[in-house]
């Protein structure tokens, strides 16, 4: 179904370094030390000043080159005055945070910031990541620079973390570790066929003739081909299999979780219509059995959280000024064709049960829903 709405466009900015900080805590055992940057003596002019430290307008300008390699799809975004104040920020708590690390964290960040740097550029390949680096007038030692702070206080922050604060983010997110093989039949609010839209009544009457047939023994993954409106699963006889149950809508997660199993349930009302369910097969989610691969994900979404913590809770008091020079003019939007609003997106959602909210980057809000 529909990816989860995120928060507001400021929560979005703050999360990006957080959300790269979660991706890059899967280390792949080279070893690495941190690049030496041999640029001239940077004399720009200060703008931003905190406790301990200064960032310069090269060093600024930097970070939204870094952030533009690093996000193409928000390039335009953080060109506007509002984004660079909060690029700023997230600028001066990686500074701040990783000038109080332990040496110990600091090897190993060196460490982790040379694979990632290595992973990165093998997965583009040498010649798109000289081209990706010279469109943002950055270079090699940069992004190893800039990966190394991160990973640095990544690892310190990891080393802080209590078996307690692990068993605490699970019972938090035990739909993350809780999986269901679910197959299901989809009867839109919308009829794909023509687009009109279906009264509920009418859409309850068309699941429950498909629950009758099914009932009465049809082949659920023929009825599912034949029925279901749901692009994401209809061709594999309406099948998600072995998907964590938090990454689906909450009726639906809840049938995933409380219905009998191999049993045909009444139809399920979302915001997308009434689905039909059978749960072939379900696995609780258990803290002792968690894999080493499961208590990493659990790792990165404490360092995620306490990071964004220090973000929004801790940072402003830390920080004397900042005078950002003003963003550069944006580009005019192209005039609209046939009557279309340039500023919307034409594309439609997907009707996924099993898309995650995180899948691909979640876009922000600016009504903060």
């Amino acid at each position: 179904m529909l990816p989860n709405k995120a928060g507001s466009w400021k929560t979005l900015l703050l999360s990006l370094v957080v959300v790269l900080t979660v991706s890059l805590l899967a280390a792949c055992g080279k070893d690495g030390e941190q690049s030496a940057d041999k640029t001239p003596k940077d004399t720009s002019k200060v703008v931003a000043t905190y406790n301990g430290g200064e960032i310069t307008e090269n060093e600024f300008n930097r970070e939204i080159s870094m952030m533009k390699l690093l996000y193409p799809d928000y390039a335009q975004m953080l060109d506007t005055n509002d984004v660079r104040q909060t690029i700023v920020k997230q600028e001066i708590a990686y500074e701040y945070l990783a000038s109080k690390a332990d040496e110990n964290a600091k090897t190993a960040g060196a460490k982790s910031g040379q694979e990632q740097f290595d992973q990165f550029k093998g997965s583009v390949g040498a010649d798109q990541f000289k081209t990706m680096l010279d469109a943002q007038k950055l270079t090699e030692a940069n992004v190893k620079d800039y990966l190394t702070n991160i990973m640095t206080v990544t690892e310190s922050e990891k080393a802080k973390i209590t078996d307690e604060q692990l068993k605490s983010e699970f019972a938090k997110n035990e739909d993350q570790f809780t999986t269901a093989s679910v197959r299901h039949v989809l009867i839109n609010f919308t009829d794909p066929k023509t687009n009109k839209e279906r009264t509920k009544e009418a859409t309850l009457k068309l699941a429950k003739e498909v629950q009758a047939k099914l009932k009465d023994g049809a082949d659920f993954a023929e009825i599912a081909k034949k029925y279901s409106e749901d692009p994401g699963s209809a061709e594999n006889g309406g099948l998600y299999e072995n998907t964590p149950v938090g990454q689906w809508v909450e009726a639906f997660k809840e049938a995933a979780k409380t219905q009998p199993l191999n049993e045909v349930g009444d139809p399920i009302e979302t915001e997308y219509g009434y689905h039909i369910i059978k749960v072939e097969s379900r696995t609780m989610a258990d803290y002792a059995k968690l894999t080493a691969e499961q208590k990493d994900s659990l790792v990165s979404s404490v360092v995620s959280e306490k990071v964004s913590n220090f973000m929004t809770k801790d940072l402003d008091a830390l920080i004397t000024k900042i005078e950002l020079p003003a963003a550069p003019t944006a580009p005019a939007a192209p005039a609209a064709e046939n009557g279309t609003d340039s500023g919307k997106d034409a594309s439609t959602g997907s009707t996924d049960p099993a898309k995650s909210g995180s899948e691909g980057g979640s876009t922000g809000t600016t009504d903060g829903k």
